[in-house]
């Protein structure tokens, strides 16, 4: 198994371009979120809509937060994406059979009731559309006309060339070790699972955790549980299955929530797409003989035969190029694509011959398009009590990742 903590170094396009430094997310305010669904409620239904602006948590913890307080079960909470952490984020859910009167009436810290409205299904993920986002910079290291200037130049090659499409740092957890759980559910290694989803501190994580770990490890449950920060309810829920099946990790395994083990998947089929793209680039803009493109408008693929005819649809934007989501429904590439593809997913398809209910785990699968296109961007500048602050506004499709694009413009290893 990876390292925890192994991060990936993904490369940059704009590589020769100077970024601004800065941090963002200093303080929630700075980064803001918000969902457009992919349609808008009807007015008629069993499922309540409710608009939700949450501050400082995660989705996850949010649902969970409601379920709690209605008094339903975590996966009775419909939801379309997962929303940064720390930032202001404002997402749909859906519960059926609540009346209006009963949501309003709930107090859940660091989540606010919007807006509320009926339709005739649950939310599910990807039922969302875009996410428009306004994110500031703060402390960049120029004077502030020449940032402006540079995040300008960089934004006009990332419009016209593409941002990479690769996963987020979000998408593999806090600890970045997503992925590697993934790996243990497919391969079923379940002890391998439990062990580093509550054991194995690493020395960048808060001391909180760090202890609760090490209790873990030297298996002692009942102050391993003690010590986990309620918010973590999987992991205590877990712990506390050990503890009543005398050690048993295969029952604290299934007390999981099946929601969160998918997740874990994705990460791992997460992490195999970005090393494929890292290996595609600084050219996510160019076609190959055998690759599978994809059209933007509708998100058909096709395999690439006539290079003198396509490369001008992906010049305009049309198409781009696409990398692997492992699964049933993966075209693999051939070719010159091929050549750079293949050799990255040969362990993961050893890894696959050896799992366990496969289907159970992975998910259809399919091809993901190595770049996206910002909407709608624009750069201003401003100040407030804490100084000046680069502001910047743009939408992206469902599923890119804002802090993909940021990096670009700080040159920030982080987010």
């Amino acid at each position: 198994m990876p390292n925890i903590n192994e991060r990936q170094n993904l490369p940059l396009l704009t590589a020769d371009l100077e970024g601004i430094g800065g941090i963002i997310k200093s303080r929630p305010d700075d980064f803001l979120v918000e969902e457009l669904p992919a349609y808008e409620p009807s007015g008629e239904g069993t499922h309540l809509y409710a608009l939700i602006e949450k501050r400082g948590i995660t989705t996850i913890a949010a649902i969970a937060r409601i379920a709690k307080a209605l008094k339903i079960r975590r996966r009775d909470v419909g939801f379309a994406g997962l929303k940064d952490t720390h930032a202001i984020t404002r997402q749909w859910v859906s519960v059926e059979h609540i009346s209006p009167d009963v949501f309003l009436k709930l107090q859940i810290p660091r989540v606010k009731i919007l807006k509320l409205a009926r339709h005739r299904n649950k939310i599910l993920l990807g039922h969302l559309s875009a996410n428009c986002f306004i994110v500031r910079i703060r402390n960049f290291a120029p004077p502030l006309q020449q940032a402006i200037k540079r995040t300008e130049e960089i934004l006009d090659v990332l419009t016209k060339r593409g941002v990479p499409n690769f996963f987020g740092p979000q998408r593999f957890g806090n600890r970045y070790d997503g992925h590697i759980l993934g790996k243990a559910i497919i391969t079923g290694q379940i002890d391998e699972f439990i062990d580093t989803f509550l054991g194995r501190p690493t020395a960048d994580e808060p001391a909180v955790f760090i202890t609760a770990r090490t209790y873990y490890d030297q298996g002692d449950y009942e102050k391993a549980v003690e010590n986990w920060p309620h918010p973590f309810a999987e992991h205590r829920r877990a712990l506390k299955r050990l503890i009543h099946t005398a050690g048993d990790k295969r029952k604290a395994f299934t007390s999981i929530d099946g929601h969160l083990k998918r997740l874990f998947i994705s990460a791992y089929q997460s992490d195999i797409y970005n090393r494929v793209l890292a290996a595609r680039m600084p050219l996510i803009d160019k076609l190959l003989h055998g690759d599978m493109a994809m059209k933007h408008e509708n998100g058909a693929c096709f395999r690439v035969e006539d290079l003198q005819a396509d490369q001008p649809r992906c010049d305009s934007f049309e198409i781009s190029p696409t990398g692997p989501i492992l699964g049933k429904r993966m075209t693999e590439l051939i070719g010159p694509a091929g050549e750079i593809e293949n050799p990255i997913l040969q362990d993961a398809k050893e890894v696959l011959k050896n799992a366990p209910d496969l289907d159970k785990h992975i998910a259809r699968g399919g091809r993901r398009p190595l770049r996206f296109k910002p909407q709608n961007a624009n750069v201003s500048a401003g100040q407030d009590d804490r100084g000046d602050y680069i502001e910047l506004q743009f939408s992206l499709d469902s599923g890119c990742y804002a802090t993909i694009l940021l990096r670009e413009i700080t040159k920030s290893p982080g987010e």
